[in-house]
């Protein structure tokens, strides 16, 4: 049922500065391959070939890692190296990659809403290549697909954070459906909140399935905090409704949008690897 993945990259990577001043930071290597592949790989595990980029200013990389590279090709092709492209050319070979330019830096939700025209009108999952999520048996993004099928309305990841870093997130308050243990029926979220004002510790990270609809709630949103167009709030308008679900996922997951969620993540996959012991 969900065919197409969005894939918001337009950010500028400030945290990582100056080596994201050339290289987008979706581009920034876990060992040997870039965040935004391990995103892709995520999808395509979960049965989705169709991936919708939004990109912006200076990431033209992005289109030519997802492109084939004739000239390394040709030079691998005869050699004892050419495996080390393997992966790379079955992700093109298998997958579509649409692209579109987020023109102005507005927010998840601009973000989002610029994907519209690689969307079109249907669900369609979304996933934040600096949130890099593990687990080797049902990616996280199958696991949100299994949840659609089951409510058919908008899902959203969440996970336990720690109090004091809920100014950090989206976070949810709710109540949790009937016979489950792990999916919440959403009532309210809020983007960012102070420690006093978070209704709860459950915080939104960077996996969704979303209907089609939240484009329309999305052209009438008015900006909210840092003048930002933030998908938080076009939810709870669905929320309203009845019509998102909350779902723990099962895995683990690393911030690589942090320097030290970035360095966690290379020590996670160097040791899962056993590239450490070599």
């Amino acid at each position: 049922m969900i065919k197409k993945c969005l894939f918001p990259a337009a950010g500028y990577g400030t945290r990582f500065l100056p080596a994201t001043k050339a290289v987008p930071k979706e581009m920034l290597p876990i060992l040997t391959k870039p965040l935004l592949q391990y995103g892709v790989e995520e999808a395509m595990s979960a049965g989705i070939n169709n991936m919708a980029i939004v990109t912006g200013r200076g990431k033209r990389s992005i289109e030519d890692h997802f492109d084939n590279s004739f000239e390394i090709e040709n030079q691998l092709k005869n050699s004892s190296k050419r495996h080390y492209l393997k992966e790379i050319t079955k992700i093109i070979d298998s997958a579509t990659f649409t692209y579109v330019r987020q023109k102005e830096m507005l927010g998840l939700g601009h973000a989002i809403l610029s994907g519209r025209p690689l969307i079109g009108d249907e669900p369609f999952a979304v996933i934040l290549a600096d949130d890099l999520c593990d687990n080797p048996h049902r990616g996280i993004t199958t696991q949100m697909i299994e949840a659609y099928e089951k409510y058919e309305c908008s899902i959203i990841a969440i996970e336990e954070v720690p109090m004091n870093q809920v100014d950090k997130y989206g976070i949810i308050s709710g109540s949790l459906v009937e016979g489950s243990k792990n999916d919440f029926l959403v009532n309210n979220m809020i983007e960012k909140p102070d420690q006093k004002n978070a209704p709860s510790n459950l915080g939104i990270i960077g996996r969704y399935i979303l209907t089609p609809d939240i484009f329309d709630i999305l052209e009438t949103i008015q900006p909210g905090k840092n003048g930002e167009i933030q998908i938080t709030d076009a939810l709870l308008v669905q929320a309203k409704k009845g019509k998102v679900i909350a779902c723990k996922f099962e895995g683990t997951r690393f911030d690589c949008g942090s320097v030290k969620g970035y360095i966690n993540a290379i020590n996670y996959f160097a040791e899962k690897s056993g590239v450490l012991d070599n």
